[in-house]
């Protein structure tokens, strides 16, 4: 839908950005406590030689099963979340007069009561299946990621604000700059 490019521009327009998709990559190091229980659910053969998660395999795997997954969300959003709470309320002391948490899943894990306002990223189904198949998925595993969301009219109803992300990157700037000065 375009999160890191809005990411990306919001940061160069000097607002605090944190990714939980990052966070999400980052709880799962070797050595790190999410890492170790996702091994103890669901097995050595799902971490490389180097200890690092095998990502993809793992997706395979949950995104095929729904009980599955709710077991690996359980694992990682709580600790996703903590980071990113921990972030907000840090730029809270601070004063910050704006900033960006990036939730892809921000209804589906009922986290929108924590901020003052919502943003949906939204573009045409087209669109995003074009983006998504130049990350190299199959049309399986496109279909699965899109069904385990809310559809983007769900979230457009439910968000404050909607930045169109089906177009140039400038007018998607000139969008993400026109709320950032409101």
């Amino acid at each position: 839908m375009g999160k890191s490019t809005s990411a990306g521009i919001l940061q160069k327009l000097g607002v605090a950005v944190i990714d939980t998709d990052q966070i999400a990559r980052d709880i799962v190091q070797p050595a790190q406590p999410a890492l170790a229980e996702i091994k103890r659910e669901f097995g050595e053969r799902f971490v490389d030689e180097k200890g690092e998660l095998l990502r993809k395999e793992l997706a395979v795997e949950v995104f095929r099963d729904p009980a599955k997954r709710a077991k690996l969300e359980a694992i990682l959003h709580p600790r996703i979340r903590e980071v990113w709470f921990n972030a907000a309320q840090k730029w809270r002391t601070e004063n910050k007069s704006i900033a960006a948490v990036i939730i892809p899943l921000l209804f589906e894990t009922n986290a929108q009561s924590a901020f003052t306002a919502t943003i949906c990223l939204a573009c045409s189904a087209g669109t995003q299946i074009q983006r998504l198949r130049q990350r190299g998925w199959t049309d399986n595993e496109l279909q699965q990621r899109i069904a385990a969301q809310w559809p983007v009219e769900k979230k457009i109803a439910q968000s404050d604000f909607v930045i169109w992300t089906d177009t140039t990157i400038e007018a998607h700037e000139a969008q993400l700059r026109h709320l950032m000065e409101r």
